[in-house]
């Protein structure tokens, strides 16, 4: 399956990667994307099989970090990423892009 980005979660993920950067260096930024990566393969392989977060949004918990993405299956071959959030964001913080 494909895995396509909302423009915004592209945002949201320089944004995570700035952050942990900045405040613990590089080398914790990319094991952040590693698994980042790892989710988002996860996502192209079995989407249908993650939890229902929302109506027709489906949510995948990073495991180390504190985060997790929210997509919605468009068809049976793409899913789409809306956001990429900390779990203690707002919950409603991302739910309005489509």
């Amino acid at each position: 399956m494909r895995v396509i980005y909302h423009p915004a979660a592209r945002v949201d993920v320089r944004r995570i990667l700035a952050y942990y950067t900045k405040e613990s260096g590089s080398e914790l930024a990319a094991e952040f994307f590693v698994e980042l990566l790892r989710a988002i393969d996860k996502i192209a392989t079995r989407p249908e099989s993650f939890t229902i977060f929302r109506e027709h949004l489906h949510r995948v918990n990073l495991r180390r970090f504190p985060y997790h993405i929210l997509f919605e299956i468009i068809d049976e071959k793409t899913s789409r990423i809306l956001v990429v959030k900390h779990d203690h964001r707002d919950p409603s913080f991302g739910l309005g892009r489509r």
